[in-house]
């Protein structure tokens, strides 16, 4: 007996972003920061203007990562991760970190271990490269994800210049 497009399971799948999804990193990034509360248009947009080409580069080069989550084709969440050049320490001598960051699921499917499925998958991938840890800036509404994968509070302290 087959199943009604209604009663059957999504298709879920997870796949590395290309240049091609630019647009749409972009646009979560913008839905990102309005869902913490940055809506002032003009912050926004000027926000787009300068990451659109820094995210462009690092797809070209590597230097960003980005997975986004498709239900039945449709992208309906995704994440990056950022590989900085770094000095090592006596702790890691790799000359690079990794930050996860542009976490971002669509409100209608919010509560499915989408963006633990992203965060996941971005662990994993330092995991493979050899990375001693990864970091991420954790809004209120993913602190609790985050801490639930493990991550904990560092010693990293911040100046405001403005």
């Amino acid at each position: 007996m087959s199943q009604s497009n209604a009663t059957r399971a999504a298709e879920i799948t997870i796949r590395e972003a290309t240049v091609e999804d630019l647009g749409e990193i972009v646009r979560q990034r913008r839905c990102m920061f309005r869902d913490m509360g940055f809506e002032e248009a003009a912050s926004l947009d000027a926000m787009e203007a300068t990451s659109a080409p820094f995210i462009k580069t690092g797809l070209q080069s590597g230097s960003y990562r980005g997975w986004l989550v498709e239900i039945d084709g449709r992208v309906v969440a995704g994440g990056g991760l950022l590989i900085l050049s770094h000095p090592s320490s006596p702790r890691d001598p790799n000359p690079q970190r990794a930050w996860i960051l542009n976490m971002y699921t669509e409100p209608e499917y919010r509560g499915r271990g989408l963006a633990k499925a992203v965060v996941e998958t971005s662990i994993g991938w330092c995991r493979e490269k050899g990375f001693a840890w990864v970091s991420l800036h954790a809004s209120e509404a993913g602190r609790h994800l985050y801490e639930k994968l493990g991550f904990r509070p560092t010693s990293e302290l911040r100046l405001s210049l403005k």
